[in-house]
């Protein structure tokens, strides 16, 4: 069964993999025998990540490269640069998002909203459309899009955030059927509160977040790791008939 979770000769990029939940992944990719590719903004932030990936599992697992995930012309120079130096891409981890309002979506400006949906769904759609290609024609492939449970529920603070997610859940299941045929999967993982810095205004508050915990079957909120074994099932053998799909990881607050 060991095998079925082995990534030894895969190549996948992490996009939001300096920190948190795409860090996470990268590192528990690498761990299953994956070369990985880290991504964020910032370049130092990826050489920090990449240099300590390389020192736990041998120089040549991580190779840094910077890309904004609003510049398609820097989306493309990352598949580039990926092919470029590991000669191929069979994991795509579309991880980095961003939400610049807290507050009633009848209050956002245009500005504020089409920055979330331009960076939580225009830019999948870019990078799948990148690597895309290359997958079919070889019959074989994983895409996994981190969404959130926010795009399966309404909220009076984060709603514009969560028409975001809940666009990657259906742009998932449509690439899932027109990718199907050449063996490419398409799936989403859906986590609920993580503590990142992405969510920290949601959990650094101790009364917001025992409030949280309290509806919590689990109790608690999850941490970056326990998101990083579902990115490695989705990327492995192991989920080879699964596709189309949503994985709720949430500590049970959907249920």
């Amino acid at each position: 069964m060991r095998g079925l979770f082995d990534l030894t000769g895969k190549v996948a990029i992490v996009t939001g993999s300096s920190r948190g939940i795409g860090r996470a992944s990268a590192e528990a990719l690498a761990g299953h025998g994956a070369k990985v590719v880290i991504s964020s903004r910032r370049q130092d932030a990826c050489d920090e990540v990449a240099a300590a990936l390389n020192a736990t599992h041998g120089e040549g697992t991580a190779l840094a490269v910077a890309a904004s995930i609003s510049d398609k012309a820097a989306l493309r120079h990352l598949v580039d640069e990926t092919r470029r130096v590991f000669g191929r891409i069979d994991v795509l981890v579309c991880n980095a998002a961003s939400n610049p309002y807290y507050g009633p979506l009848e209050g956002i400006a245009d500005e504020q909203f089409r920055k979330i949906l331009d960076n939580n769904i225009l830019s999948n759609h870019w990078l799948i459309q990148l690597v895309a290609p290359e997958m079919r024609a070889r019959r074989e492939g994983s895409i996994v899009i981190v969404s959130s449970i926010g795009g399966l529920r309404g909220s009076p603070v984060i709603g514009a955030y969560n028409v975001s997610k809940a666009a990657d859940l259906q742009l998932a299941r449509n690439y899932a059927v027109e990718f199907g045929p050449d063996n490419v999967r398409v799936n989403c993982i859906a986590p609920g509160l993580i503590r990142t810095d992405f969510a920290r205004a949601l959990w650094e508050d101790p009364e917001r977040a025992s409030a949280t915990n309290a509806t919590t079957p689990l109790r608690r909120i999850g941490e970056p790791e326990e998101i990083a074994g579902a990115v490695v099932y989705l990327a492995s053998r192991a989920s080879a008939f699964m596709t189309g799909q949503v994985m709720v990881i949430d500590g049970g607050v959907t249920i």
